[in-house]
């Protein structure tokens, strides 16, 4: 309930904005219990950051397949991956999205998790792709960008249009389909 309310308030209002009022009232307990689990709002902060971290390591990065070489089918993989754990974890991923942009808010003791954390997403995307399926007028690093653009785009665009809805009861199959049919426009754009 307080890490829940904690990322609610945070992704809303920032960290200066932030208030401890607003989170026990929103968790329903008293501000002694908050400050029984951490010493002070800084701390949460810190700790909601590096639990973030480990959620995002664990049920999303270190579940990518680096075994498959289709940069592509990679990324399929991948954003189903992201969408599931989103879907797990909605108030962490908005509350990740807030400190991820603008990385001035991230504790200077936390930024070197954050770097590793960055390397081990781009080790799990990238490494141990075959370029060799490219077409060999396509600049390979370019393509990748174009097709992590595209894919993040559809994503972005995907959560705006579920925003409001209640995902429960939401089939996604006609959505995983629309997904797979522009992922084939990028095969046939980009790959031999």
């Amino acid at each position: 309930m307080i890490l829940n309310a904690a990322f609610h308030e945070f992704a809303e209002k920032g960290y200066e904005q932030a208030s401890t009022n607003a989170i026990v009232k929103q968790a329903g307990i008293g501000k002694g219990m908050l400050f029984y689990y951490f010493k002070n709002k800084q701390g949460l902060y810190e700790y909601l950051i590096e639990y973030t971290l480990q959620v995002i390591i664990d049920d999303y990065l270190e579940r990518i397949d680096t075994e498959e070489q289709d940069f592509i089918e990679r990324f399929k993989q991948a954003s189903r991956l992201k969408m599931k754990a989103f879907l797990e974890h909605p108030a962490l991923f908005r509350f990740a999205g807030t400190f991820m942009l603008d990385e001035t808010t991230i504790p200077e003791k936390l930024k070197p998790r954050m770097e590793k954390l960055q390397q081990l997403g781009y080790a799990m995307m990238y490494e141990n792709i075959d370029a060799s399926l490219f077409r060999n007028d396509v600049d390979v690093e370019k393509a990748f960008q174009l097709i992590r653009w595209s894919i993040e785009g559809y994503q972005n665009e995907l959560k705006q249009r579920l925003q409001g809805k209640n995902l429960a009861e939401l089939d996604f199959d006609p959505l995983w389909g629309e997904f797979y049919e522009y992922l084939e426009v990028l095969r046939k754009s980009f790959y031999s």
